[in-house]
């Protein structure tokens, strides 16, 4: 009588191997010039299927996305085609006038940026939303600074594929208060921001921005966003932050530097970056 082989193990899922190598490499601070053959990405799909790990091996959870690279020029500085979309977990998400932690951080930028906070549920659906559905179902509009970074060294040389994997270069994000209810009829692809950057009582330097340099509109970025999701099967959730990217080229940050984006009439949003 044949002796019965015992079954070979199912290998762990490739996408939560790479989740782990990430977040690992996070918390001790470590860089990664790829990932390992046997768990790298190849194509957008599987970075984002590893990214959707992310969550689960962090033990965080998420709060809202990010969108990078939604200018021409953020797309050419780290080799893609276009934007990306990134989870904001919790535990890397605070409110305006915060200090963030610089430790381990390679990029030192920030990122003022137009942020909506949803209403409703938009779940996946067969036909695309038009910006008239996905602007209806938000709640509030905020003025909001991205601190991104990535584990991938160089980050411009990795890659569509391991970027996703690696949350889109999301790591930390201040979000400034509700904006008033204007901000509904003014046009957000003209709309002016004004930031500038401090040293304790020394000003380092000023820049300027405008709306349109996010896809064009913040609201079509959303709009684009909402589309992707539907497209992975998620659905982008009441009380979820959406972050549509640098309004402006970002701003270059020293430790212990105060940075501050300044909407007009649509408010303020500040961060100190910590010594």
């Amino acid at each position: 009588m044949p002796v019965q082989k015992t079954p070979e193990p199912t290998p762990p899922d490739l996408s939560q191997q790479t989740a782990q190598m990430i977040w690992s490499h996070w918390q001790s601070e470590q860089v990664l010039s790829s990932l390992p053959e046997a768990c790298r990405p190849l194509n957008a799909e599987q970075g984002y299927a590893a990214q959707a790990q992310l969550p689960a091996v962090a033990g965080r959870a998420v709060l809202g996305w990010k969108i990078a690279a939604t200018s021409s020029n953020g797309q050419a500085h780290i080799n893609v085609s276009g934007p990306l979309a990134g989870r904001l977990l919790s535990g890397q998400m605070f409110e305006t006038g915060a200090t963030v932690p610089s430790a381990g951080n390679r990029m030192r930028v920030a990122e003022p940026e137009f942020a909506f906070a949803m209403g409703q549920d938009l779940p996946p659906q067969s036909t695309p939303y038009t910006q008239q559905q996905v602007m209806a179902a938000v709640a509030t509009l905020h003025p909001a600074i991205e601190v991104p970074d990535s584990r991938l060294e160089p980050f411009t040389a990795a890659g569509e594929a391991q970027l996703l994997a690696d949350n889109a270069c999301a790591r930390h994000f201040v979000l400034g208060k509700a904006a008033p209810d204007l901000w509904r009829s003014v046009d957000l692809s003209t709309y002016p921001v004004h930031a500038r950057v401090d040293q304790g009582q020394q000003p380092r330097y000023t820049r300027e921005g405008t709306g349109g340099n996010v896809l064009g509109d913040p609201r079509i970025a959303l709009t684009w966003l909402v589309n992707q999701l539907s497209r992975l099967g998620i659905t982008l959730e009441k009380g979820h932050v959406v972050t549509t990217g640098t309004c402006m080229v970002p701003l270059e940050l020293q430790p212990g530097d105060t940075a501050t984006a300044d909407y007009g009439p649509l408010g303020r949003v500040s961060m100190v970056f910590s010594n």
